[in-house]
């Protein structure tokens, strides 16, 4: 099991690797962490001078900033990524504290069931 978690954990590191060297080009400043759980995430500062963490989703393949809709995008095609980001960054994180996207795959299952 370990060994799967190190696998996914270096696929989300190779993902925000790449995503972080697009948006320095871009001179948009994201540094590479890891959060408290270990996860993998690209701190990202806005025109504002206000941080926020993007994460990789493996479940769906999204780079996600927060739990809105407009928050996250596919992982797939990392210029369309980067371009949508850097315009998140430019135009400033939405107020309030940063939404956990929390995806919970067993109520989806279920609506398939009945």
């Amino acid at each position: 099991m370990d060994t799967i978690r190190e696998q996914q954990r270096a696929f989300q590191h190779d993902l925000l690797t790449d995503l972080q060297d697009m948006l320095g080009s871009r001179e948009i400043t994201a540094i590479l962490i890891a959060d408290q759980y270990g996860r993998p995430a690209l701190e990202v500062v806005d025109s504002q001078s206000r941080t926020r963490r993007v994460f990789v989703h493996l479940a769906f393949l999204w780079f996600y900033w927060g739990d809105e809709r407009d928050e996250r995008i596919s992982c797939l095609r990392l210029p369309t990524a980067a371009d949508r980001i850097e315009g998140a960054a430019r135009e400033g994180w939405r107020e309030g504290e940063q939404g956990e996207l929390g995806i919970d795959l067993m109520k989806i299952l279920d609506a398939h069931r009945s």
